[in-house]
């Protein structure tokens, strides 16, 4: 039998109780820190104080959830960013914020606060004019947002802005279509439709910089020309890294002397003669049947689609199709681009 020193045989058992209650000890501060952490968390949710002061604050169009949380933050109406931030989170709530003015008190917790931006109580109309939306959709947002169908149809008059800087390439006997740039406005009682629609211009005069003009120049684009393109890169892709290489397929067909034969032109084209959108309905607009670009603007643009047509990207595609996963895929051949559409579109290209 082997033989064990009882010094040898004390020192081993010291070690285990050591193991062991340092494992207890372990255990027990991660408990307490678990039960810590979502004791700080449950705490920053409830509200400031209790007072029942309405604070008013505006949520602009396309405010990242941090700069909400700051912007809750600085007026004393949460906490904690980071519990807000996490709030938000855990409910799949950050696609659902909307952009509006909204009245909050400080006696509101984040569940409450959450709720309020996210259903879009808005304590005022804030008028949002969306990138790719055509001008008989705009009409329609004025409408729902309080302002008389005749009102409409008066402030979308182009002949009132034609002094306008973002104007003055624009075609005098051209709508509007194109031209109002994609931001959110105010709306007061004392807003009128036409202040609204000079704000759009406005904004728009903003992004055609002389910069951006030579750019279009380079390209042998009018400006009208360029936002015409813009507009079509604009209702092609969603996604802001395709538009450079959408933007430079359209550009090389052009200066081949191809037609554009883009899906947005043909349904525009149907869609304003009050046709079922199809690519087989001819109208100017449709690329398929017509040369070159369409007559004006398919629907309004957004900054990434102008920088895109001004900068397009260095490649030599001539195709592209929008697949059913979400993506966008290039080529360079038509038959590059028949397989990448039998493996791609099948849905989408029924």
């Amino acid at each position: 039998m082997k033989y064990t020193h009882p010094d040898h045989q004390a020192e081993r058992n010291n070690k285990f109780r050591y193991l062991l209650l340092s494992l207890i000890l372990l255990t027990l501060v991660t408990v307490a820190g678990m039960y810590g952490a979502r004791r700080y968390y449950f705490s920053n949710l409830q509200a400031v104080s209790t007072s029942q002061k309405t604070v008013t604050i505006t949520i602009p169009l396309g405010a990242s959830l941090s700069e909400i949380a700051d912007l809750l933050h600085q007026n004393n109406l949460i906490r904690s960013t980071w519990a807000f931030k996490q709030y938000v989170r855990t409910k799949s709530l950050q696609d659902s914020i909307q952009a509006g003015t909204y009245a909050v008190k400080p006696n509101q917790d984040v569940p409450a606060i959450v709720a309020i931006i996210t259903e879009g109580k808005v304590e005022s109309n804030l008028i949002t004019i969306k990138p790719g939306q055509r001008i008989d959709q705009l009409q329609q947002t004025f409408i729902n947002a309080g302002f008389s169908p005749i009102e409409v149809e008066s402030a979308f008059n182009p002949t009132l802005y034609a002094d306008h800087p973002a104007l003055v390439d624009k075609p005098s006997d051209a709508s509007l279509e194109g031209y109002l740039y994609p931001e959110s406005f105010q709306k007061t009682s004392e807003t009128s439709a036409k202040e609204i629609i000079k704000s759009s211009l406005d904004e728009m005069a903003d992004r055609l910089t002389p910069q951006l003009r030579d750019a279009f120049a380079k390209r042998g684009l009018s400006v009208h020309r360029a936002i015409s393109l813009a507009s079509i890169v604009e209702r092609e892709v969603a996604d802001d890294t395709d538009r450079a290489k959408v933007a430079q397929v359209f550009i090389k067909r052009l200066n081949s002397g191809m037609r554009l034969e883009s899906d947005a032109t043909a349904s525009y084209g149907a869609i304003l003669d009050n046709q079922e959108p199809s690519l087989s309905y001819d109208s100017k607009y449709n690329t398929y049947y017509h040369d070159d670009l369409p007559p004006g603007p398919i629907s309004n643009v957004s900054g990434s689609s102008l920088h895109a047509v001004a900068y397009p990207a260095q490649t030599d595609w001539l195709y592209f199709v929008s697949g059913d996963d979400g993506q966008t895929y290039f080529s360079s051949t038509l038959e590059e681009h028949q397989s990448l559409t039998k493996q791609h579109c099948r849905r989408l290209c029924q």
